[in-house]
């Protein structure tokens, strides 16, 4: 059997590179703990200076989590589900808080746990074929691994724009918003791993020398559109904004909200004005956990999974509908802090 993570030293330079193709690198409990092996026993290893986290090969960088099991999880008792995230979460806050330098290539699909791998790095490359999205609320889960942290200080209200319709940036727009450092077009990212290899404390110089002009970010075209319609930490006042407006960007934005898993919407909304006052990476971790592990249990995740990656039919059928029928009470329930011995720790 194949290994889904390699983990080599090459040079001075920490290889992680995710390896399971077919799943487009999706993680598993496995991979997260492969990852956070590698990068303890490299932590205090003087010879390792820098990290590589790149895919092995394939059409994208990673495209999430394993949802099945979280779904077949939260079906039951939820207990795998629950430690997938507890690892996950671990990963991604020793992934924020490693001092040695780390250089995440987002080259293709980026979304979801993908997202939350990349963005603790240093650097982060964007290639034209940069797909970036945390598309959680179309499957009735959130964008969690950190979203409420980093999508919470993008510029005006993107962070909310994104996390409610699960946009998909290209590298452009990844760029722009501030979510990569650098962009390189894809025939050069094998040379720049060289050159980093070949030279680790001269990781910006390179990827500054090989960058590429970065073509305009279309995102930014709605800028003033996104912050003016989705101003509002209220679900029921962005639909009915965007419902006033009447032209057709905005339809466009409405239409695909009512594809969405209301309460997932609201969960995300309250999420982001959580986040975006939250004093560290820890403490948002274990606030998205408290949260994960009541969303995966509830009826919106098993329908969303069932809909869109079990049957397909891209019909999911939520309850509550709609989001005047998402009492705040449950939303309050799920954000409710967990108790000591079950809260999530770094």
């Amino acid at each position: 059997m194949t290994d889904p993570v390699l983990i080599t030293v090459e040079g001075a330079v920490g290889r992680i590179r995710l390896n399971r193709p077919k799943a487009i690198h999706a993680l598993t409990v496995a991979m997260c703990e492969a990852v956070l092996g590698a990068l303890e026993a490299w932590r205090s290893d003087d010879a390792v200076r820098a990290i590589i986290l790149d895919h092995a090969e394939g059409r994208g960088f990673c495209a999430g989590g394993d949802i099945r099991m979280l779904a077949e999880s939260g079906a039951g008792d939820g207990a795998a589900a629950r430690h997938f995230f507890a690892t996950e979460y671990r990963m991604n806050h020793r992934l924020f808080t490693y001092a040695k330098p780390i250089v995440a290539v987002m080259d293709g699909i980026t979304m979801g746990g993908g997202v939350g791998i990349s963005q603790p790095a240093r650097f982060r490359v964007a290639t034209e074929q940069t797909r970036l999205a945390m598309p959680e609320t179309g499957i009735g889960l959130f964008p969690d691994v950190g979203g409420g942290w980093y999508l919470s200080r993008l510029p005006g209200r993107i962070g909310r724009y994104l996390a409610l319709t699960g946009h998909r940036l290209d590298g452009a727009e990844t760029h722009a918003l501030g979510l990569a450092t650098h962009y390189l077009t894809a025939d050069r990212v094998e040379d720049a791993k060289r050159r980093i290899i070949a030279d680790p404390a001269a990781i910006a110089t390179i990827l500054a020398d090989l960058s590429a002009p970065v073509p305009d970010a279309r995102i930014l075209q709605h800028r003033d559109a996104i912050d003016h319609l989705f101003a509002a930490d209220d679900l029921e006042t962005v639909f009915a904004t965007l419902d006033d407006d009447r032209g057709a960007w905005a339809s466009e934005q409405l239409a695909t909200l009512r594809t969405k898993s209301p309460q997932a919407m609201k969960v995300a909304l309250r999420l982001l004005k959580d986040g975006a006052a939250m004093a560290n990476f820890a403490d948002e971790m274990a606030h998205e956990y408290a949260v994960a592990s009541r969303v995966v249990q509830r009826h919106d995740f098993q329908e969303g999974v069932r809909a869109v990656i079990v049957d397909k039919d891209n019909a999911p059928r939520w309850d509550p509908a709609t989001p005047a029928d998402v009492p705040d009470h449950v939303i309050d329930q799920i954000f409710a802090p967990l108790p000591e011995a079950e809260a999530w720790t770094p």
